[in-house]
């Protein structure tokens, strides 16, 4: 089978697209005939290799992915042939509390990801995908879209008419906007961009703000939720914004800790958690049972996943360049069958 490989160092140009046998099934796994990928910031990092873990080379990148089964193990019982799914990004984690030994089971590093013609799973690192999405669209959830949903469905418990405040426009920020709207939560949503705060106005944004044009943004959350603050925080930026998102939340609210678009390092004071009664909280994406959740309530609001591009297999460095660039505005995919077949 093709695939595509970060070979023997980091790097944009070893990207390497080779062969590697085709996959056969053992009893309990799934071979999956790859149709589409989406990109996340963690993929980008770990082929440039500045993500925080470094994992064996070589090694197949991209932890999301869509496919349909195309061969399966004597003892599988949960799919069959023709079933169109996509791979879990902690292949260990089924339901409940984390536990440490499925951090081992990434896709994408330390795992081989679903850059590849063929992929090779356990069946209990599957799920079947929302019927009204394209391939296109079904590729972007496994990552982006769990992030969000496990944040402020599965474990923030959102309610109608609380206030979600959104860090930015990337993937888990859109999918956070979308999945806040649809359970009826009033959204305020930051960005550097007025075009790109225009967009999310269009998408049901209650509120933005541009936060280079006021750095302090924290104190115009508290004024748009009068002087209360927001319910829920999507903490995408990093050290540098955590304290004004521990400011603009109200007492007793949650922060929701995910990325670190605007840098790793930095200082907080703790006593300000103490102060605002706190709860914050890591988001390690999310287990396969939040995932079948999230996918039945996307099929049955027919939600649709914002795509920014589309590249063929043989542009996927220029698709991680695109993603580099930071002008997109919604996810960017790669399509498999198509350019292979």
């Amino acid at each position: 089978m093709r695939v595509i490989e970060l070979q023997d160092q980091a790097g944009l140009k070893h990207l390497v697209q080779t062969q590697r046998p085709d996959p056969v099934p053992k009893d309990d796994e799934v071979v999956v005939r790859i149709s589409a990928v989406s990109l996340n910031y963690r993929d980008l990092e770990i082929v440039q290799g500045t993500y925080a873990m470094q994992y064996r080379l070589p090694l197949i990148p991209l932890s999301d992915g869509v496919g349909w089964v195309v061969a399966v193990g004597k003892s599988v019982t949960r799919f069959g042939l023709g079933d169109r799914v996509a791979g879990t990004f902690w292949q260990g984690w089924i339901a409940g509390d984390p536990e440490t030994p499925s951090f081992d089971s990434s896709l994408g590093g330390p795992l081989d990801g679903m850059l590849a013609e063929f992929a090779i799973l356990r069946e209990s690192g599957l799920v079947r995908v929302p019927e009204n999405l394209s391939d296109d669209e079904a590729s972007t959830l496994p990552c982006a879209a769990l992030t969000a949903w496990y944040a402020l469905i599965t474990r923030g418990q959102l309610k109608a008419g609380e206030t979600v405040l959104i860090q930015g426009t990337g993937g888990v920020a859109l999918f956070a906007l979308q999945f806040a709207k649809m359970s009826g939560a009033r959204t305020i949503v930051l960005s550097s961009s007025n075009e790109k705060l225009d967009r999310v106005r269009e998408l049901g944004a209650d509120a933005v703000v541009n936060y280079l044009q006021m750095p302090e943004w924290h104190t115009q959350v508290l004024a748009l939720t009068q002087g209360r603050g927001a319910d829920h925080a999507m903490e995408l930026g990093g050290p540098g914004t955590f304290t004004k998102s521990l400011q603009a939340i109200r007492l007793g609210g949650q922060v929701n800790v995910i990325g670190y678009l605007g840098g790793k390092s930095g200082e907080f004071n703790p006593l300000l958690i103490l102060k605002r009664r706190a709860t914050v909280r890591g988001i390690p994406v999310g287990s396969r049972s939040a995932f079948e959740a999230m996918n039945a309530a996307i099929e049955s609001h027919r939600m649709r996943p914002l795509l920014d591009r589309t590249f063929p297999w043989s542009q996927t460095a220029e698709a991680f360049r695109y993603l580099k660039a930071a002008r997109h505005f919604g996810k960017v995919v790669i399509r498999l069958q198509d350019s292979l077949d």
